[in-house]
């Protein structure tokens, strides 16, 4: 934690700040730890997140959790961007516990990302864990690195999916998730 301080001490710096300054004199500290806490995901595996939440069942119907609320950090500017996840799967004899797929959201969210890996890794690991018969994922955000620097575009969001599985090659199926979330 210290070598973060000391790094967000000499940014300050950097930028003509004064660390003694009433405002700033617990900044490099509090960013550090900020910083810390929103890259947790780095410090987790899917095993821990899980907790043994995996369950047989004799379900076969699409599981989905919508509107996950998310929060992550772009790899290319270190700006949030904020959105939401929804989540679908086909399970075959086993179903995750309903918070476990938020958490699987949040360790990946919690990582320096850009958004279309993070909505492949989530699918990827929904998939892993439940071994099911296809999984679908479609993330919603605004990126801070849009709307704060560059283009400046205030109402501009990025959606991205993955489908695997069944997702992927049944229309069907893809369309059932589609109309569900946006029910």
């Amino acid at each position: 934690m210290d070598v973060i301080k000391d790094a967000y001490s000499t940014i300050l710096e950097a930028i003509g700040e004064d660390l003694t300054r009433d405002g700033l004199v617990d900044t490099p500290s509090r960013a550090a730890k900020a910083m810390s806490y929103l890259t947790q995901g780095y410090n987790q595996t899917l095993e821990e997140v899980l907790n043994g939440a995996v369950f047989e069942s004799d379900s076969d119907e699409m599981v989905i959790v919508r509107d996950i609320e998310m929060y992550s950090l772009c790899e290319h500017h270190l700006l949030p961007f904020i959105g939401k996840c929804h989540v679908a799967y086909l399970p075959r004899g086993k179903v995750i516990g309903l918070s476990k797929v938020a958490r699987i959201v949040d360790m990946y969210a919690r990582r320096l990302q850009i958004q279309e890996s993070l909505t492949q890794q989530i699918a990827n690991a929904v998939l892993e864990v439940t071994d099911g018969i296809g999984v679908g994922v479609i993330v919603e955000s605004q990126h801070m690195c849009m709307m704060m620097r560059g283009v400046q575009k205030q109402n501009s969001s990025m959606t991205t999916s993955a489908m695997l599985g069944r997702f992927r090659s049944d229309i069907n199926t893809r369309n059932e998730f589609l109309s569900l979330i946006r029910s």
